[in-house]
């Protein structure tokens, strides 16, 4: 079984619907982090105690997931349809080989990756 992981930097507004399109995808296992970052977004000034400042780096979150082959693209797709605005700004999906992945708590290979299931 061949593994990927899917890295995606989105709106911050756009969160939710994006775990959304992924739930319904069958994907439930990712990990979001709040980042910073600029990509063609245009720098823009703020203003702060009177204080005019640049603001080059733009708040985004990164939703990072490891899922087999046959949710890849499903997950692209998912992340693609419930985050994109059309507008400069959306964010990138990168994909990449994963080789390997192990269960911590067992140390075995995880051959599981995709058995995840919600947990509402």
């Amino acid at each position: 079984m061949g593994l990927k992981k899917i890295e995606a930097i989105i709106r911050p507004e756009k969160l939710q619907a994006v775990i959304a399109k992924l739930h319904a995808a069958g994907i439930f296992g990712f990990t979001v982090s709040q980042v910073q970052g600029r990509g063609q977004q245009r720098s823009s000034a703020g203003v702060y105690r009177g204080h005019v400042y640049q603001i080059s780096l733009h708040p985004k979150v990164k939703v990072e997931m490891v899922v087999s082959d046959a949710y890849a693209q499903r997950a692209v797709e998912s992340i693609v349809q419930a985050a994109q605005t059309g507008e400069a700004g959306d964010g990138k999906i990168f994909v990449l080989p994963v080789y390997e992945a192990y269960n911590i708590r067992t140390g075995a290979p995880d051959e599981t990756i995709d058995d995840m299931r919600s947990t509402k």
